[in-house]
């Protein structure tokens, strides 16, 4: 593999399913599962905080959200339990592949925003109030380190100081 491999989206989500990406150092990894993380700093599969659980479960957000992806969600989950259900997923991607070929690593969390309505908010929502602009739901490290996030905000800032 000497490039990255992604799959086609689904419009429908904002995740981009399992993919392969080469790191700086040569090595590949692969990933990643799109699961709800229990706790907020959750590194873990079985991370668990038991305030942000009963902070998620409360929200009505969440109930209207989760029977839409359910069978997702699912599938989901039991790749990021199941080996063998992870390396076939990737396998869609680079056939041959095998579970002796894939070895585990580390977890990462990404925040995504739900309205109350239960929908997934698309990326880059704007939250402005009297001396704050906020960016909420970028997707990734790429994302917040943007030059054009960094323009927009300054743009924003500086029309507020105009007015």
């Amino acid at each position: 593999m000497r490039h990255l491999i992604y799959p086609v989206p689904d419009p429908e989500l904002p995740f981009l399913g399992v993919h392969f990406t080469r790191r700086i150092d040569g090595a590949i990894e692969a990933g990643p599962n799109a699961v709800l993380a229990w706790r907020r700093n959750g590194y873990g599969r079985a991370a668990i905080s038991a305030r942000d659980a009963l902070s998620i479960l409360g929200y009505p957000g969440f109930w209207r959200m989760a029977p839409r992806y359910a069978r997702i969600g699912w599938s989901e989950y039991r790749r990021a339990w199941s080996r063998r259900a992870f390396v076939a997923e990737l396998a869609r991607l680079l056939p041959g592949l095998a579970p002796a070929d894939v070895e585990p690593a580390g977890c990462g969390v990404r925040a995504q925003a739900l309205d109350a309505a239960g929908r997934l908010l698309d990326d880059f929502v704007w939250a402005e109030g009297p001396g704050m602009i906020h960016v909420l739901n970028a997707p990734s490290p790429a994302a917040t380190a943007s030059l054009a996030i960094g323009r927009e905000i300054a743009a924003r800032t500086a029309a507020r100081a105009a007015t």
